[in-house]
This record gives C-alpha cells, sequence and structure tokens, in this order.
C-alpha cells in the first residue's frame, strides 16, 4: 500500500527530562511526549490508570433525577424493561444495569431488538407492549437518544423512560424523565468519549452510592462489571483515552480470574487459557466478533443468555453456538468482498471518488458495517455498504469513514433521501428506498468532494518516535507495553527504524508470514511481518529499508522461556537516500 510517511518532530530535550523524571529509557519517553505527555504528572497519571480517578457519575446531567426514578421502582417493585441495542455495546450495557438493579433488590428484563426484523433504534409497538405487560419504566441503552416520537408514546401510556446513550443527539432531546448522556450540548461531564456500556456503568455506580452500599462492597461489584464495560468499549471502537483507559486496563486485568460461567465459555472457544489476560485488540479481534455475530446472524439476546446462565453446559452450548455464528459471518463477509472488489476491478476507483456507495440485491444487512470497514482500510475514504430487500423495496446498511469526513453530518446534509438514518463522525447507518441509491451514491460523492481534498485518500504512516536497534531491550519494550491497552486513539506505539539493513534473505513461515533480521549501527532487531510473503519475499539480503515497527506480547513466547514480546513489521519503504 502506497503511503505518505509522517515523521515525528524533534524534541530531544524534553524526552531526556521526562526520561529522568520518571525513570524511563528514551523509547516510551519519545511516544508519552509525542502524544502530549510532556509533563512528569500528565505521564503519571496516563501511566497509573487509577480506578480513583474516574469522575463522579453525578457529573452527568440528569444523574439525580435518574436514581431518584430508578431506585422508587426498585423500592416500589415496578416492572423495569431495559431496551437495548444488538451489538456488543448494547448488550454490556444490558448485562451491567441488569445485574446491578438485581443486587439493589429489584428485577428487571430486556428487549434487545433483531437487526434484521427489527433494525435500529426503539420502536413504538415494543413500547405498547410493555404497556400491556405493566412496566412502568423503561431504561434505554446505547440507543433512544433520537428517539422522541417512541418516547412520546412511553409517556402517553404512563411509562417513565430514562435514556441512556452516547451517540450523538438532535437538536431537541427526546422527553424523557432523565436523559444521561455526555455528549447532549449542556452536559457538564468532562469526557464526553464513553460508550454505551460506559454510560450503563455511570447509572449502576451512581445507583449504588445513592443507597449508600458500604465503598468496599460497591467497589467489588463495580470492578466485576467493568469486565464488561471493558469489552464493549474495545468492541464500540471509542478512544481508548481518559476514563477509557481506565475502564479497560481494569476490566482487562479483571478477565484474569473469571467466574462467572458464559464469560470463562466464551474466554474458552477464543482461544485463552485460564489466568491469561487478553490484550484490548485480542478482545477485538477474538472476543468482540464472537458476541457480536449474534446480533449479526441471529439473535443478539443469545448474549445475554450467555452471561446470565448459570449452568456451565448451557454457557458452553452457547458459547459454541456464537463461534459458529462467527465462522458463518466471516464466510458471508468475504463473499461480500469478493463481489465488491470484481466491481471495483470493473470500474476502478479513483481520485474523482471521494465517497464509496455498494449496494447489493440480498446482501447480508448482518455483515455490511464490517464489510464497510474492511472497504475504508483499503481505499481510504468514506463507505457505505447496503443490502437491497427486492419484496420492500428497502436498501438499508451501514457506513464507516475516516476521521477528516463527519458522516452524520454528511447523512443531515441530505436527510431527505432516507426514512431512517442515525450514528456519529465514524460509523452510521441509513434505511431509503431501493430506487434511491444511485441518487444517495451521488450525492454523497459530491457532499465529500466538497470536504475532503486528494491527499485526505492517502495513506497515512504517523510515527510515534525514532527508535535505533541497540535501543530495544526487554526493558525498553516492557515500558512501551505499559503504554496499553492499545486501541482506537491510543493505537500501538509505532517505530521508525530507519536505513536498516536487511541481514540474510525473508525467512517465509506457513507461505504467509515473514521473518526479517534487521541491522543498524551495529545492532541486529529480529521482526516479523503477518500475512507479508507477497510484499516482502521480493526483498533480497542487503536491502536497505525505512522499517515501521510496534511490539507486541508473547506470551507463549514467555511460556517457552524466551522474551515475552514480538517486535512486528507493520509498513515499509525504500530506504531515503
Amino acid at each position: 500500500m502506497s503511503a505518505r510517511w509522517v515523521l515525528p518532530s524533534e524534541a530531544e530535550s524534553e524526552v531526556r527530562r521526562l526520561a529522568a523524571a520518571m525513570k524511563l529509557h528514551e523509547p516510551a519517553a519519545r511516544v508519552l511526549v509525542h502524544r502530549g505527555y510532556r509533563a512528569p504528572e500528565q505521564a503519571r497519571q496516563f501511566l497509573e490508570a487509577r480506578f480513583e480517578d474516574l469522575h463522579s457519575p453525578f457529573l452527568l446531567k440528569d444523574m439525580e433525577r435518574a436514581v431518584r426514578r430508578l431506585r422508587q421502582a426498585i423500592e416500589g417493585r415496578e416492572p423495569v424493561l431495559l431496551y437495548g441495542d444488538y451489538d456488543v455495546d448494547g448488550a454490556t450495557s444490558v448485562l451491567v444495569l441488569q445485574k446491578t438493579i438485581e443486587a439493589a433488590g429489584g428485577a428487571a428484563a430486556y428487549w434487545i431488538p433483531h437487526r434484521l426484523r427489527d433494525g435500529y433504534g426503539m420502536k413504538a409497538s415494543v413500547v405498547e407492549q410493555a404497556a400491556t405487560d405493566g412496566v412502568k419504566l423503561i431504561i434505554s441503552v446505547d440507543t433512544g437518544i433520537r428517539a422522541s416520537a417512541v418516547v412520546e408514546r412511553a409517556n402517553e401510556l404512563g411509562i417513565d423512560v430514562i435514556v441512556t446513550d452516547h451517540h450523538l443527539p438532535e437538536a431537541e432531546l427526546p422527553p424523557a424523565c432523565a436523559v444521561l448522556n455526555p455528549k447532549q450540548a449542556d452536559c457538564p461531564y468532562p469526557d464526553k468519549n464513553l460508550c454505551g456500556a460506559g454510560v450503563a456503568f455511570k447509572l449502576a455506580w451512581a445507583l449504588l452510592e445513592a443507597m449508600k452500599w458500604p465503598a468496599a462492597r460497591r467497589t467489588r461489584l463495580l470492578k466485576s462489571l467493568v469486565k464488561l464495560v471493558a469489552i464493549g468499549t474495545v468492541a464500540d471502537v471509542v478512544p481508548l483515552t481518559g476514563e477509557n483507559r481506565i475502564l479497560v486496563k481494569h476490566g482487562l486485568e479483571g478477565l484474569r480470574e473469571v467466574r462467572n460461567p458464559g464469560l470463562r465459555a466464551l474466554l474458552e472457544v477464543a482461544g485463552f487459557r485460564e489466568g491469561e489476560i487478553p490484550t484490548a485488540p485480542q478482545v477485538a479481534f477474538r472476543i468482540a466478533p464472537r458476541l457480536n455475530a449474534a446480533g449479526r446472524m441471529a439473535e443478539a439476546s443469545d448474549v445475554i443468555e450467555l452471561f446470565l446462565t448459570p449452568d456451565p453446559a448451557r454457557a458452553r452450548e452457547l458459547a459454541s453456538r456464537l463461534h459458529g455464528l462467527n465462522q458463518e459471518r466471516q464466510q458471508t463477509e468475504a463473499e461480500m468482498l469478493e463481489r465488491i472488489y470484481e466491481i471495483c476491478c470493473q470500474k476502478p476507483v479513483t481520485v474523482e471518488d471521494k465517497a464509496l456507495v455498494f449496494s447489493g440485491v440480498g446482501w447480508h444487512r448482518g455483515v455490511v458495517g464490517i464489510v464497510a470497514s474492511r472497504l475504508v482500510e483499503r481505499y481510504h475514504r468514506p463507505v457505505f455498504v447496503l443490502g437491497e430487500d427486492p419484496e420492500t423495496g428497502v436498501a438499508q446498511g451501514s457506513g464507516r469513514s475516516i476521521p477528516q469526513f463527519h458522516l452524520l453530518a454528511a447523512l443531515e446534509a441530505m436527510g431527505d433521501l432516507f426514512t431512517q438514518f442515525g450514528g456519529h463522525r465514524l460509523a452510521a447507518g441509513v434505511t431509503l428506498p431501493a430506487e434511491r441509491v444511485g441518487e444517495f451514491r451521488e450525492r454523497l460523492n459530491v457532499h465529500a468532494g466538497t470536504v475532503l481534498r486528494d491527499q485526505d485518500l492517502e495513506a497515512v504512516i504517523e510515527l510515534d518516535a525514532r527508535l535505533s536497534a541497540e535501543e530495544v531491550s526487554d526493558v525498553s519494550v516492557g515500558e512501551v507495553l505499559k503504554l496499553a491497552p492499545f486501541g482506537f486513539g491510543n493505537p500501538a506505539p509505532l517505530f521508525g527504524l530507519m536505513g536498516a539493513r536487511l541481514e540474510g534473505a525473508p525467512r517465509i513461515i506457513k507461505d504467509r508470514h515473514v521473518r526479517l533480521r534487521l541491522a543498524q549501527n551495529g545492532a541486529a532487531l529480529n521482526v516479523m511481518a503477518w500475512n507479508a510473503a507477497e510484499a516482502l519475499g521480493r526483498l533480497s539480503a542487503g536491502a536497505q529499508i525505512d522499517a515501521a515497527v510496534t511490539f507486541e506480547e508473547d506470551p507463549g513466547g514467555r511460556a517457552r522461556g524466551y522474551a515475552g514480546w514480538t517486535a512486528v513489521l507493520r509498513h515499509f519503504r525504500p530506504a531515503e537516500g
């Protein structure tokens, strides 16, 4: 992939000062300075990520009102309904509140929509059924911020609604008895990047605090719930900075010891040994897809049952089902991508195509979002993928974007096209008549042309720091790995090993992977390149390259007596000069 490399600015005096103050080696100090943690106190707070540094939940607007109404429901034994969403964030949000309400002495039923049958968002029919069932309080989780009409209908039926959400609101908020969303304009909450599970966690925390639980008991339950919050946060691809970093760090550490039969079974089918702590990327690529597969291919309620069942045998059965659904999702995704690549071969993507819209009859709507993500990675521009239903004449699907293009703002500029749409800057969903897909394609491309420049469509390799091979040691790499959890907003540091010489020919492993030995200034570094045999197989011994490398934990290597880390080649180019 051709890409523009962006080298870090030199700030060696700051790096040396921070390294001395923090007792760090310079590679980690360079990353901290590059990412804005220049003062020792800033760097220390980032590295420690203390649970005690989380903000009070009562800083969220409407929190006191929400807690008051929820306590009234619990104490009055009122039927409560948790209205969730079908993705991992929605399911973990439901679980966080269901477990908390139960621990507080109440009980709550839940509703998870079926992606294909019910679609996204709250529906009046569900509220009407809840009224028939005697429900007096609905709590939406990871949804509801744009459901004004549905909330109005609930009010008409004598049902109070607490909206907990993190998506961007419209100018007018739903008429709920409380709206918990850090993104609403007048909410003073300091961290705007919580996901749905994070907002639900704040409500759970506030409820326990209002009930005067002893601090030790409250902390035990919250640290149990934060395991779910960590999974939801990573899966929803929100920035792993600020509070999200704290929640994910502590949640992942909690996965070392898992008693819940469903979570234990899920970790087993995902290939984790008992006592092994998953990294955030492993959650993103091995745990979250299995949970998301339920909502994409079948019933997301299976995820709720998985975590609620006390029966280990039933948990293993459900985990195996999710594993199978994920394999089915992978096959469906591969077939859809193959078809889209065929389309792009027939009509190649050019710089005139600032945004792309692909649509096909019968394309599975459960995988269009992840296919759009793959296409953004390949073409580096906004992409929508839609599935058309010939019986209803409706096209429905998802879009993903690049940081320079605000997807929801673009949809709002052409809102007349859609029967329904919503989302945020980097991800959105739409429903529209299939006959208007061509118009959508044209208008989105025109709008993108007014926002994006040609250089915005070029992939950028932004290095955090330069690195020399002689600086690499178990200690210096260990310090770099302490900057984890890595993910969106806090990616694994990318180091530039500039002017490195290839010692010997690349060694191909399993026909796909490559092991390289790179020499520089009298020192050498062994580097792995995953799935790169085609790109690297043409290099010969002695080749001079600039290498962009990251470091990954390698618990398997550590167990065999080797270093507990691996250097990984992410990009390379011929050495400058």
